[in-house]
């Protein structure tokens, strides 16, 4: 044991630049992938974001008028408590729009725990007895922003209330039918709307010292406060689930990218530790020599390098962990929240032992090709130093094709399987970098592009008590609006009376809606119509199905002839045109019309000038685009494309290393057949720029490939459906595949310097 720590003690001392690579290396790509996952848990988890900035409740209980609610502070793992709030139920109406919420009494003050995180607008003042701040998901239902006034009836008559904030909440969201959505007021605007303070409910936040203990304190609350006494119990795990949906997809999507990334850095280091290990044959055959058995070169190599990677894994997560929250931006944002969050207890462990386990597998198959290393070094040196030129490269050189890039080509590929090997450790970064840039341009298409994503619209309107006639006509004055159609939205019943889903009028059999079908046609016909990925799951139906449903107690029956993209409801929509609805209901009149603008209209423009026309009484908005809250994903894949570029460098690193070694005495025969340091420099530069080359030949396609399966997959997990991935234009492709020989190119001119400039002498020890 004492001579095995001496050797690698004099081993660490003679190769200490190659050690301290493998360890910064390791450590630079741990501080990556540690960041990558900050910005996953940022972009793809944004009611865990809110939960966390808000200090959020973990368990609410809302009891009926009477009990002690304030008791429930006091409960044993209770660390701190929001309210009791009195409260009330009533029915909010603005626009003709209807939501059921329960109003809150707060203070003018923000609560401490459990506070709402104002998006627009301010909190209550002195000045905000009629003013109500909107929980977001009931805002957004009720069209209503700051300024609005809203008409909200309970016992005591219908007061109205001023919109003066809209506000987040890790509480679940507002859902029709479901949930009632939240109000927060001031006790006077409350006692307005319901005057008996007998009938006041009681909703107190409790947030726990440990979260698993919420099925404990919803146990302890039940039976301080009696079970007839408690209305309602919701828990942060139910809204958590609540809020998942999509993102939770996109969350999976993002990890199988980190996934990825670790995969690339442990081949890359590994091939590192290979590449080392290759170089020190000489050494290994002299410790055989001396009396080391095969099992204690295994454990040597493989103790050592393992130390190195734990050095850089350590130095990488300390280094993340003590600094990543003070950088600057959105990545120290990033890094802040993640660190609050309950998962990173154990998912900075989980990313350095994974790589640790990685590597130390590759490892581990390099030093057992150490353990057979024969004991007799003039054995190997005894056979032919190269080999013969092959018929393709004489007759190469024969076309005078420079003699430099005709070795250089030989030297990357005259070892099939040490070649391949290298090629296929740089085209996997490569190709998850095309797969990054894939999920770009898909967001850009959204952006730029949204009527080929289901979002022929970009606006919205709402008229206050003009007619149909009226409306329309003020929508069309203005140059910029190309088309207004009319469209209306009623629930569903699906066969089985099991579930609802969206059955929607949109245009009419004139002016057909511009649908964004991607399997099938559009509907022109009466009946006829098109679905969106999540109703046909839902349905478990096909294009071309005759699907029955119930719409207010009256059958419907639709024929689907097409599947569209479908943005909306996690795609659980149907849509037909209104001359097809009205074939039920003959009475029925649009609730909204669909504008579509002319190509570079300002949408905020034309939205101001349409409500200034009809002096306030056109309700115009911006459909929302879901491109919208994936701001934060560009930081994840810029992240990444950061990762896989250093994986990158590192492998293009442990090539030019070997191709130097593995050459020596090749290159000892060129400098006695006369190239010149030029020309032998050129050999070794053109043989990493082939190795890269071939890299990018395979790994940029395979990535178009891995990205469109990856982007479709997550469209149809999210009821969207397929058919949106769009892939990167081939002018991004080649310059990718060209920055990676130019990288190459530009690596290798150092180490091929240094090479040239080595006197004969120093080289002809390997020789022997």
């Amino acid at each position: 044991m004492r001579a095995t720590v001496r050797w690698v003690r004099a081993d660490l001392r003679q190769h200490r630049g190659e050690a301290l690579f493998l360890v910064l290396a390791t450590a630079g790509i741990i501080v990556s992938l540690l960041l990558a996952g900050a910005f996953l848990a940022y972009a793809a988890n944004p009611w865990q974001r809110v939960f966390t900035r808000s200090e959020g409740a973990h368990v609410w209980i809302h009891a009926k008028a009477g009990p002690d609610a304030g008791r429930l502070a006091g409960l044993d793992g209770v660390e701190r408590a929001a309210g009791p709030y009195s409260t009330a139920q009533a029915t909010a109406e603005l626009g003709g729009t209807r939501a059921s919420l329960q109003l809150r009494a707060t203070g003018q003050e923000p609560p401490a725990v459990a506070r709402p995180l104002l998006t627009d607008g301010h909190w209550l003042g002195q000045r905000s007895e009629n003013g109500i701040v909107l929980e977001s998901s009931l805002a957004r239902a009720l069209w209503a922003e700051p300024g609005d006034a809203l008409g909200v009836r309970g016992p005591g008559g219908t007061v109205r209330l001023r919109v003066v904030g809209v506000a987040d909440s890790a509480e679940p969201a507002f859902r029709p039918g479901e949930t009632s959505g939240i109000g927060w007021v001031l006790p006077a605007a409350l006692n307005r709307v319901e005057p008996d303070a007998h009938r006041h409910g009681r909703t107190i936040g409790l947030r726990l010292a440990d979260p698993e203990d919420t099925d404990y304190a919803v146990q302890r609350a039940v039976t301080t406060l009696g079970s007839d006494r408690i209305a309602r119990i919701s828990t942060w795990q139910q809204a958590r689930a609540d809020a998942e949906g999509g993102d939770r997809v996109l969350g999976l999507l993002l990890a199988l990218f980190g996934l990825g990334a670790l995969l690339a850095a442990a081949l890359a280091v590994a091939g590192a530790i290979g590449t080392r290990i290759r170089g020190q044959l000489r050494d290994i055959a002299v410790l055989k020599a001396v009396g080391f058995t095969p099992a204690q070169v295994v454990r040597m190599f493989l103790v050592e390098h393992l130390a190195l990677a734990l050095l850089g894994v350590g130095c990488g997560a300390v280094l993340t962990e003590t600094l990543g929250a003070r950088l600057p931006g959105r990545t120290g944002e990033a890094m802040a929240l993640w660190q609050d969050l309950p998962e990173h207890t154990w998912a900075p462990f989980a990313i350095s032992a994974g790589a640790v386990l990685l590597i130390a597998a590759t490892t581990a198959l390099a030093a057992w090709r150490a353990g057979r290393v024969p004991p007799v070094p003039m054995a190997r040196a005894a056979q032919p130093a190269g080999r013969r030129l092959p018929g393709t490269a004489i007759r190469a050189l024969g076309l005078r094709i420079p003699p430099a890039l005709v070795l250089g080509w030989r030297g990357a590929f005259h070892r099939p399987a040490r070649s391949a090997a290298a090629v296929g450790r740089l085209a996997v970064p490569l190709l998850l970098i095309t797969v990054a840039l894939g999920a770009w341009t898909t967001l850009d298409r959204f952006e730029s592009h949204p009527e080929k994503v289901g979002l022929a619209a970009e606006l919205t309107a709402r008229g206050d008590g003009l007619g149909d006639a009226a409306v329309r006509r003020l929508l069309t004055a203005r140059p910029e609006v190309t088309a207004a159609h009319p469209g209306a939205e009623v629930e569903a019943l699906v066969p089985g009376q099991t579930g609802t889903i969206t059955l929607r009028g949109l245009g009419t059999a004139r002016v057909p809606y511009p649908f964004t079908v991607a399997e099938g046609r559009a509907a022109h016909g009466p009946d006829e119509a098109v679905a969106g990925q999540g109703l046909l799951d839902l349905l478990n139906a096909r294009v071309g199905d005759w699907v029955r449903m119930t719409v207010e107690g009256k059958p419907q029956v639709l024929h689907i002839v097409g599947r569209s993209i479908e943005p909306e409801d996690g795609g659980r929509v149907i849509s037909t045109s209104m001359d097809t609805l009205r074939e039920r209901d003959a009475a029925l009149r649009p609730d909204f019309f669909h504008l579509e603008l002319t190509p570079g209209a300002d949408p905020a423009a034309v939205s101001t000038a349409l409500a200034d026309s009809a002096h306030g009484r056109l309700d115009v908005r911006r459909i929302t685009n879901p491109a919208d809250g994936l701001s934060a994903v560009r930081g994840v894949i810029v992240g990444l494309v950061a990762v896989l570029a250093l994986i990158g460098l590192a492998e293009l690193s442990t090539t030019i290393g070997a191709g130097v070694r593995d050459r020596r005495r090749d290159l000892l025969a060129l400098r006695a057949i006369g190239l010149t340091p030029r020309q032998i420099m050129a050999v070794i530069v053109s043989g990493t720029g082939f190795t890269a080359l071939a890299a990018a030949v395979i790994g940029t396609p395979a990535g178009v490939l891995a990205a469109d399966w990856l982007i479709d997959l997550q469209g149809r997990a999210s009821g969207i459906g397929a058919g949106i991935a769009v892939p990167p234009p081939p002018a991004l492709l080649l310059l990718v595949g060209l920055a990676a020989v130019a990288g190459a190119v530009a690596v290798s001119v150092l180490p091929a310097v240094r090479v040239v400039r080595r006197r004969l002498v120093d080289t002809q020890s390997d020789a022997v």
